[in-house]
């Protein structure tokens, strides 16, 4: 019996409890959802100094390159164990010497022919004073005495032909030996030992060993980043010359030099839309073993000291939204859209030039989905 009743009233007991939970329920209190505002990085804006810079990049060149040729027609009889490619030679250093021979003797002829045309013109000269004395005495005619007079101005005259010669034949005489234009650096020789030269044939190409210089594109627009006058001609002062850093990879390390930028060219290149600025680097002076000469050649990269603003706002790029944008948290901590003047983007940081002022904070996080008056809970960071 008791095994009968004792199932019918557990089912009887939950029946009856199922039956009271449905007719009572709980009820609870509404309420709506709390909003968590989203974390973003903020930095508060300010005005400061900035030092702007204009980097490029080109190829070093000689300042100044010469084809070194003979001046009188030889036989290359000498040449310099410096003139090889690669050579060093100092200014006015004897590099090569024709055979000079031929040069000697019309030398010597010069000089024989002065010697007896200053003896012709001292006799002349003698005969016409003889002339004239005896003229005074009417022992001869008028016209002896002009025949004299231009007898002895005939040899007068042709003294300075002859000496006009002579100098030319020394000239010539000394022009055999050919020598070193400048301090340079030899590019390569044309010549040989026992090869003929003639007068104006090349002897070396040589390149400038004091100064070399870089030509750096340069876009219109980085011309106004520069401390300098756009009306200028010719070659700039040293003391308004921006000064340029120059770095590049040599023998397997990388090296710096410095330079100033001294002129730019005249044309602008109409496909590119650029300039050509002209950098010039004087190189170390020779014996010097703490910086390296800049070869010619190489390609480098060049940063150019440009224009100070006194106040402007610079900001990390990564708070630029869609090109001209930023996000601004007012003081109830809700971001908005703010377009901003851009003054120039470099590689780590934006200009900003209208749109903010000091004081104002900005998002620096990189959230994307943003709505205009969004919460938001600001964590400061210093830049």
């Amino acid at each position: 019996m008791i095994r009968v009743l004792l199932p019918v009233g557990i089912l009887a007991g939950c029946v009856l409890l199922a039956s009271w939970l449905v007719f009572n329920p709980t009820e609870l209190d509404e309420s709506s959802p709390e909003i968590i505002p989203v974390a973003v990085r903020v930095m508060e804006v300010d005005s400061e100094p900035v030092q702007l810079f204009v980097e490029s990049q080109g190829k070093v060149q000689a300042a100044r390159t010469v084809n070194l040729s003979a001046p009188v027609a030889g036989t290359v009889a000498w040449i310099s164990p410096k003139l090889e490619a690669g050579g060093y030679v100092t200014e006015g250093e004897p590099l090569l010497r024709l055979e000079s021979s031929d040069y000697e003797i019309a030398l010597a002829r010069s000089e024989a022919s002065l010697e007896q045309a200053k003896a012709e013109e001292s006799h002349a000269r003698a005969e016409y004073e003889r002339l004239r004395e005896l003229g005074v005495r009417r022992l001869v005619s008028e016209s002896q005495i002009q025949n004299a007079e231009r007898q002895a101005n005939v040899t007068a005259a042709r003294i300075s032909e002859i000496e006009t010669q002579l100098r030319q034949s020394r000239l010539d005489l000394e022009r055999t030996e050919v020598r070193a234009p400048f301090d340079a650096v030899v590019g390569s020789r044309e010549v040989e030992l026992g090869q003929y030269a003639n007068r104006a044939q090349n002897i070396a190409i040589m390149f400038d060993a004091n100064e070399v210089e870089v030509r750096l594109p340069l876009a219109i627009r980085q011309l106004g980043f520069l401390d300098v006058p756009l009306d200028f001609r010719g070659e700039l002062e040293r003391r308004v010359a921006p000064v340029v850093r120059l770095e590049g990879m040599y023998g397997g390390q990388r090296h710096t030099w410095f330079g100033r930028m001294v002129r730019t060219e005249a044309a602008i290149d109409s496909d590119s839309n650029t300039v050509q600025a002209i950098v010039r680097v004087t190189q170390p002076p020779e014996g010097d073993t703490k910086t390296i000469s800049l070869p010619i050649g190489l390609f480098v990269e060049a940063t150019i000291r440009g224009r100070e603003i006194e106040e402007i706002i610079a900001l990390p790029r990564a708070v630029m939204r869609n090109n001209n944008q930023v996000l601004v948290v007012d003081a109830e901590n809700k971001m908005y859209y703010r377009e901003v003047e851009i003054y120039r983007f470099e590689e780590h940081r934006v200009l900003i030039s209208g749109g903010l002022e000091p004081g104002e904070i900005v998002c620096i996080s990189p959230i994307q989905a943003v709505v205009n008056g969004m919460a938001v809970q600001p964590v400061r960071e210093i830049i």
